[in-house]
């Protein structure tokens, strides 16, 4: 069982900062789309955010966070981020991290549940207005 461990949510005012991370077994991490979903109460889980462990590939955003959340890796630690400013009550969600199943193919946009192996349990983050 591939262990994605997740850490960093809390509770923040609107406007306020917050970074996730995301460590993930080395033999797993290695060359694949890895991102960030969301999802608050009632609502469906959605991509946030994702990049390709391997090097040379493009980063996506939801047009929800463009321009105040940045997603980065550290592939010497096998870890993942998600720096989030500029929080408004509405990114209020519970966070997973995502790895794709499939190996060596880049992303082609956030990743979408269906193409999602391996999912962290999962860190709350809460804004208050």
């Amino acid at each position: 069982q591939v262990q994605l461990v997740e850490s960093g949510g809390g509770s923040v005012q609107a406007g306020g900062s917050l970074r996730l991370s995301c460590a993930a077994p080395k033999a797993t991490y290695s060359f694949r789309c890895m991102g960030w979903f969301r999802q608050a109460p009632g609502k469906e889980r959605e991509g946030v955010a994702a990049t390709y462990t391997g090097g040379g590939g493009t980063t996506y955003y939801a047009d929800s966070v463009k321009g105040r959340f940045t997603i980065s890796q550290d592939n010497a630690k096998n870890t993942l981020y998600l720096q989030m400013n500029s929080l408004k009550p509405e990114d209020t969600a519970m966070y997973y991290c995502a790895l794709e199943s499939f190996r060596g193919r880049y992303c082609s946009g956030v990743l979408r549940s269906a193409d999602v192996g391996y999912w962290g349990q999962g860190t709350q983050v809460t804004v208050s207005s």
